[in-house]
């Protein structure tokens, strides 16, 4: 990575522009730092010397939502095309500089990452940047050539993109495994849906920072409305959600396949698939034509090993 460091006091420092781009994207301290994969901290030193470069506030700190202020939003659109270039420049530049050893980028949530690629990346052959990030953006930046292969539940429309259906997921109701089930199962019988949700409220409930998509959807599909209600504990990514769960008594509406292994041990379970079943297909979306064929499919076979 290019890093543009100074000694001057007065040059700045690339990465303050490139994490207040993500901060301004994900509107949280939490979500820029996932997406950048660097440390809170990190992201907040980084924005206050950001800020005491030019001189002015570019957020408003609002709970824990980060509100660009109007000459944030005049700054962020100052910047974002000539950092967008910087950024494409940078790893045309890589790839140009490293011949013998191909650098190859993949998009894809944060969890899915984890629960993946995290335990081997320090045995590829060859380099790899890992971009977080919302699923058309990363679209647009496959079909560019920032990215060279994405894992979605979604497909775009490009015709230079193809989608590999390689797996699924299936959100459904995780519970810890001390809940006690026998009224929700009783209700479920019954088919009494408003009881069931009324016995679900009663319950301590795990969310994401900014992400409740799950939960309504699962909420919309089995009970024809959204969610009245906000979880009681907001924690950092869904796999936190799943240790958080462990050996407890909360619930959370998560895909099924980063429990399986807590799901295996009995540290959590599974209380209800919903019905109809809300299911989502998996693609691999890759360029139709890339250098980079070999990388990818060793990827891809590291990826289909968990899911």
């Amino acid at each position: 990575m290019i890093n543009f460091v100074s000694g001057h006091r007065n040059m700045v420092n690339l990465e303050w522009y490139r994490t207040f781009k993500a901060i301004y994207k994900t509107g949280t301290l939490t979500g820029a730092a996932e997406s950048l994969f660097i440390s809170q901290p990190g992201v907040s030193l980084h924005l206050s010397s950001l800020e005491s470069y030019v001189g002015y506030k570019l957020f408003d700190r609002t709970g824990r939502k980060m509100v660009p202020t109007e000459k944030g939003k005049v700054f962020y659109n100052f910047i974002i095309e000539a950092l967008g270039k910087l950024e494409e420049a940078e790893k045309n530049f890589q790839k140009s500089t490293e011949k013998h050893t191909p650098t190859i980028s993949v998009g894809m949530c944060f969890e899915t990452f984890q629960i993946t690629l995290e335990p081997y990346v320090s045995s590829l052959p060859f380099n790899l940047i890992i971009q977080f990030g919302e699923y058309p953006e990363m679209l647009e930046n496959l079909d560019k050539g920032i990215l060279d292969l994405i894992i979605t539940p979604q497909t775009g429309t490009t015709t230079n993109i193809e989608h590999e259906a390689f797996s699924s997921e299936r959100i459904v109701l995780l519970g810890g495994i001390n809940v006690d089930q026998t009224e929700f199962n009783q209700l479920l019988e019954k088919g009494d849906r408003n009881e069931l949700v009324e016995w679900l409220k009663k319950h301590k409930w795990y969310g994401t920072t900014g992400d409740m998509e799950h939960l309504r959807r699962f909420w919309q599909l089995n009970f024809n409305k959204y969610p009245d209600f906000r979880p009681n504990y907001i924690v950092p990514n869904l796999n936190s959600i799943v240790r958080c769960l462990s050996g407890g008594t909360g619930l959370a509406v998560i895909p099924n396949h980063l429990g399986k292994k807590e799901i295996e041990e009995e540290q959590v379970k599974v209380i209800w698939e919903g019905s109809p079943v809300l299911e989502n297909t998996l693609y691999f979306a890759t360029r139709k034509k890339s250098q980079y064929a070999e990388e990818i499919k060793v990827i891809k076979e590291l990826i289909r090993k968990v899911m």
